[in-house]
């Protein structure tokens, strides 16, 4: 009798953790979908030449560092700022973004990196530019949003 308690104890101990696994794993799947749908959202934002469609995935206090170094803080001035280069130099560009790597620092916290290639022209000539991306994102009230975000930019091999 005592045998057979301890073999169904172990069994339904077996059959928690399982469950708990499960849970965890499919969570970690439910954030990746959100952060990568988050990231949809930034490069639909451009392709679409809307800085407030664009800033839409970034936190109210986020921190974005541009490829050139300049620094912008907070959503509104994000937006701000990419709907004056979506009207100038790349109102003829469209962009892909790839993520490469998520990584969960808390449940709440992730990093992730990501490759963006640009296509854009200059007085008529297409260019191509090509830049590895960091963001950190947090997760608030059940949503992610990107809370700080580095652009830099991939140099061409062989001085090409």
């Amino acid at each position: 009798m005592k045998l057979k308690i301890f073999v169904i104890t172990v069994i339904m101990m077996g059959a928690t953790i399982n469950l708990f696994a499960q849970e965890k794993i499919s969570q970690t799947s439910r954030n990746e979908a959100a952060i990568r749908a988050n990231v949809e959202q930034m490069v639909k934002g451009w392709n679409m030449k809307s800085g407030a469609e664009f800033a839409k995935s970034f936190a109210e206090d986020s921190d974005y560092v541009v490829i050139n170094g300049m620094h912008i803080k907070g959503r509104a001035a994000n937006a701000k700022s990419h709907q004056q280069i979506f009207d100038t130099i790349y109102k003829d560009s469209s962009i892909v973004a790839t993520i490469k790597q998520i990584r969960f620092l808390r449940p709440d916290v992730a990093v992730v990196h990501g490759e963006s290639n640009l296509t854009f022209k200059i007085n008529g000539e297409e260019k191509k530019g090509n830049g590895i991306v960091t963001l950190v994102m947090t997760k608030e009230k059940g949503k992610w949003s990107i809370a700080a975000f580095q652009n830099t930019a991939i140099q061409p091999q062989g001085g090409n």
